[in-house]
């Protein structure tokens, strides 16, 4: 059914430190159907820290280069926006520039049908504009509560583009009667798993990296980036709690971290491939989940927590609606004190207490499956949409 189509993928960066569910699901896509990957903006305006300068000038750069084929069915292409969205005349030069940019960078599709994908807001005033049969809106967060964001501007861009797309796919539970409201053809997704891949922190013959050896145990960990939705000074009070335990962090961290940097017990190990997070994960003897609770926690649907599930490891996490689902396999904290007897026990315990029943949680929930399903709705959808479409013709 969908043999004739190819899919404009707006997703985030290719290339940040940490690899999204925008990635594992376009690599999935790709698998069945060429994909364009359109590298969308940041939703917060860049600053002129080191970091987003070079960012912004590689996406200045790339934008002047062809697609580029990262894989048999995929492509990658940069087309940059002016991020002052406020500013009158802004979105008129960043609509007619991405649409004359975009229509270049879709010859790669050839003559094929079209189907608009987004995994993020901002980009939405080009739905309806890439001449595409179908527009996909697969919402992974609740954007505007991100730190940063020009919330009122994101907000209006999410519900805009709620309403436009033919479909709507939802990860967080918390936002999907509010999505379903707006747009009835909204269908809840949750986040998928690379379950094969995670499962190889159990194995025997995975080797763990030189800077998690020899740390002394036991040894709490984390790996994904370090953002301000992460209650920082929880794992300091942890770490000042129990001095004889390791807390060892995997990833990059986007903000500063003086409360953690001066601890003996605390590893910054940085960010790392994301392939090699299960060796990392192999010395931790329990994971954690130290979100701040605010309102972008609260609509998360957190891809960790089943990369952690993956791995066997006990967990000890901040609960919200998604978390709470797994409330049999996780230890849901309320509060420091309490989180650190989620700890305690789950040590106490040992990493293997349970293992298989966190391993089983998650093992049907991978992203293959996930995009099949996805898929499929899709293809049910546009089939409905033909047949209504012949008879109408039929009628007429």
């Amino acid at each position: 059914m969908l043999e004739q189509y190819g899919i404009i993928y707006f997703g985030n960066d290719w290339f940040a430190e940490n690899r999204t569910s925008s990635h594992h699901v376009a690599v999935r896509l790709a698998a069945t159907l060429p994909v364009l990957y359109v590298d969308s903006p940041g939703m917060r305006a860049p600053n002129a820290s080191g970091r987003d300068l070079r960012r912004a000038w590689r996406k200045f750069t790339e934008a002047l280069r062809a697609p580029r084929r990262v894989d048999a069915n995929l492509w990658h292409c940069t087309v940059p926006q002016l991020p002052f969205r406020r500013i009158p005349g802004v979105g008129l030069f960043n609509r007619l520039f991405s649409q004359w940019a975009l229509r270049r960078a879709m010859r790669v599709l050839g003559g094929r049908q079209r189907i608009s994908w987004f995994v993020t807001p901002h980009p939405g005033f080009l739905a309806r504009r890439l001449g595409e049969t179908f527009c996909v809106y697969y919402c992974i967060d609740d954007y505007a509560a991100h730190p940063g964001v020009d919330a009122e501007v994101i907000a209006a861009s999410d519900l805009a583009l709620t309403r436009k797309a033919d479909m709507v796919f939802v990860a967080p539970p918390a936002l999907l009667a509010g999505k379903k409201a707006i747009n009835p053809h909204t269908h809840f997704s949750p986040h998928g798993v690379d379950a094969k891949l995670f499962a190889q922190a159990s194995h025997p013959a995975t080797v763990v990296p030189p800077m998690a050896r020899g740390l002394t145990h036991p040894v709490v960990g984390y790996f994904g980036s370090i953002h301000a939705w992460i209650d920082v000074e929880l794992i300091a009070w942890l770490a000042r709690a129990r001095p004889q335990w390791t807390f060892l962090l995997v990833g990059y961290a986007a903000i500063k971290l003086p409360e953690l940097a001066g601890l003996p017990n605390v590893v910054l190990a940085g960010a790392q491939p994301y392939a090699s997070l299960p060796a990392w994960a192999k010395a931790f003897d329990v994971a954690i989940i130290p979100y701040r609770r605010n309102r972008q926690v609260e609509n998360a649907n957190p891809l960790k927590l089943r990369e952690y599930l993956a791995t066997g490891k006990p967990i000890v996490a901040v609960g919200n609606p998604e978390i709470a689902r797994f409330a049999s396999v996780v230890r849901i904290a309320d509060g420091r004190e309490d989180f650190l007897a989620g700890l305690e026990q789950a040590i106490a315990a040992g990493p293997d207490h349970g293992a298989a029943e966190r391993m089983a949680a998650v093992a049907d929930q991978t992203w293959d499956r996930r995009v099949e399903n996805v898929l499929g709705e899709v293809a049910a959808s546009i089939a409905a949409a033909d047949m209504t479409l012949a008879d109408r013709r039929v009628s007429g």
